[in-house]
This record gives structure tokens, C-alpha cells and sequence, in this order.
């Protein structure tokens, strides 16, 4: 039986990006190629769980990791999202669902071991009902929130954000919980990072994770951690959070919680000044550390 260290649920998404200037560029993005190649570039073991009508097959070659450890599974349909930005630095967008793959049951997760179940969804409905307690009888449950948040009209397929109406019920059953500062806002109604990840470990998530343009925060129901955004440039912003996420999460397998939010912060600012998921290496982290990071990495 296989074993992993993080097992990533999500869909493969063709997205068609315009930028405030009216350019369009057609890519293939989703939360689990950006989540998936972070964890493999600082070389734990991951799997890759998505779905994708036939005739988008070829979305695969997006994904870093081997070929033997991504488990495709056929779907009537393959999700495709349309993102306007209205500024240079991509913070203001609106976003349109094109079409939608199935949504992931139990029935979809192979015979597998993993310490970590990542949900990398996209939009709500992206999960069957009860699929995170179910898993959470197999091993740490880490969550994005965005699938439980953005959800698609079904008349014009336009995209928005609302409460997560399960979120005190599941709580407790999610090891690792990731938002955005706009999405911790919207769950708890608090516009303070801290208070609302407290708030998160409260009503049961075992460790927090908030990421902001600035800074990416932490917090294990004990100590607030916080390491700053270096990035250089933006040009490779696209998947910042998911990148951050699941590195931080494969990281703590080996790690406290300071050194693996420097080794996720480091992981992201090296990926954010190259388009696309991060092919770099744990040697290319460390020597981001060692030259941006002097100051952190010293406390």
C-alpha cells in the first residue's frame, strides 16, 4: 500500500486570466498543482486526487509530481473559471464558473495511506456532504476554506462568497484550516487576523493559518506566529495560497511551528517571482532563506 505524507483532493481548472488591461491569458491552475508542487519541491511524499472529463486529459502535465502518484478519475465535465482583474497588483477580481467537474465522494479516494487529507477545492459543491469527517477517521484533515466559501450562480455561473453554514459543526474534525484575510473576515466577522484565528481554534481547528499580501500567520491554539511576504515581484502570484498551505502542512511533519512557517513563507516569496507552480528544490528554499530570511530564521 502506498503511503503519503499529504494526499490533495481538487480539480484541475482551465482558467481564461484578464488582466486590467484587457490582456487574456488561457492557463491550466487549481488549487492541487500549486499545492502539490510545493510539498514535492521540499520533497515530501504527495498524492494527487482529480477529476477531469476525457477530453481534458492533457490538464495533467500541469502537475509536477510523478505520473504514478496522480489518481485520475473520469467526470462528465472539467471545471473552467473565468478571472477579470481591475488592478495591476490582481487583489480586486471577478470571477465566473464556465463549467464544473463532479464532486469528490469517498467512494473517489483510493486504497492509500496518507498522515494528511488536503481538501484543494475551487467552489462549494466541490465535496460530497460528510467527506470530512470520513476522512478525519483516517488521518489529519487540512482544509481551504475557499470551496466552502465561493460559490457559482447557477444562472450566469458568476461567483461569490458566503458564510459557511457547517463551519462550527466541521470544525473539530479539521486538523489544519487555511484562509485568506478576507475569507477569516467573512467566517467570524472580525477584520483582525488574530482574533479571527483564534475564533477558528475556539470552535475546534487544531492550527490556524491566515495568509495575507504582507505576511503569513500561524497560530497552534498557543502562540500567534507571523513571517513576512519577501517576494521580489508578482508576476507568479497565481497560487500563493495554496503553495503557502501545503507547504507549511508537510512541513510541521518534521518541524515546530515557526520553522515550517519560514520554510512555507520562504516556499512562496521564491514562487511568486515565476509564473506557474513552484520547480524549485528544498537546496533553492534554503538558499532563499539564507539570503532574504537571515533575520527570522536567527529567532
Amino acid at each position: 500500500m502506498k503511503k503519503y505524507d499529504s494526499l490533495i483532493i481538487g480539480h484541475i481548472s482551465l482558467d481564461y486570466n484578464i488582466d486590467y488591461l484587457e490582456h487574456q491569458i488561457i492557463e491550466i491552475g487549481g488549487a492541487v498543482i500549486y499545492s502539490s508542487a510545493s510539498a514535492y519541491a521540499l520533497g515530501h511524499k504527495v498524492g494527487a486526487i482529480t477529476k477531469l472529463a476525457a477530453k481534458d486529459a492533457d490538464r495533467l502535465e500541469a502537475l509536477v509530481i510523478p505520473k504514478e502518484d496522480i489518481y485520475l478519475i473520469d467526470s462528465p465535465a472539467s471545471t473552467s473559471i473565468r478571472n477579470k482583474y481591475f488592478t495591476a497588483d490582481k487583489e480586486r477580481r471577478e470571477c465566473r464558473c464556465i463549467s464544473r467537474g463532479a464532486p469528490f465522494t469517498l467512494a473517489d479516494i483510493p486504497g492509500v495511506e496518507s498522515e494528511i487529507y488536503h481538501f484543494a477545492g475551487l467552489i462549494y459543491g466541490d465535496y460530497e456532504d460528510g467527506l470530512i469527517p470520513d476522512l478525519a477517521k483516517r488521518g489529519k484533515v487540512a482544509v481551504d476554506v475557499q470551496a466552502y466559501l465561493r460559490h457559482a450562480d447557477n444562472a450566469d455561473g458568476r461567483m461569490y462568497f458566503e458564510d459557511w453554514k457547517q463551519k462550527k459543526e466541521l470544525m473539530p474534525y479539521i486538523h489544519y484550516l487555511k484562509t485568506d484575510a478576507a475569507e477569516a473576515e467573512i467566517l467570524t466577522g472580525q477584520p483582525d487576523r488574530v482574533t479571527a484565528a483564534k475564533m477558528f481554534h475556539d470552535w475546534g481547528a487544531k492550527e490556524v493559518v491566515i495568509t495575507h499580501n504582507t505576511e503569513v500567520l500561524a497560530y497552534d491554539g498557543r502562540n500567534i506566529y507571523t513571517c513576512p511576504i519577501r517576494a521580489r515581484n508578482l508576476s507568479g502570484r497565481s497560487g500563493r495560497g495554496d503553495t503557502t498551505f501545503s507547504a507549511y502542512i508537510t512541513e510541521r511533519k518534521i518541524s515546530d511551528v515557526p520553522t515550517a512557517l519560514l520554510w512555507a513563507t520562504a516556499t512562496v516569496s521564491n514562487k511568486m517571482e515565476k509564473p506557474g507552480p513552484y520547480r524549485g528544490t528544498r537546496e533553492d528554499v534554503q538558499n532563499y532563506i539564507n539570503e532574504f530570511y537571515k533575520d527570522y530564521a536567527a529567532k
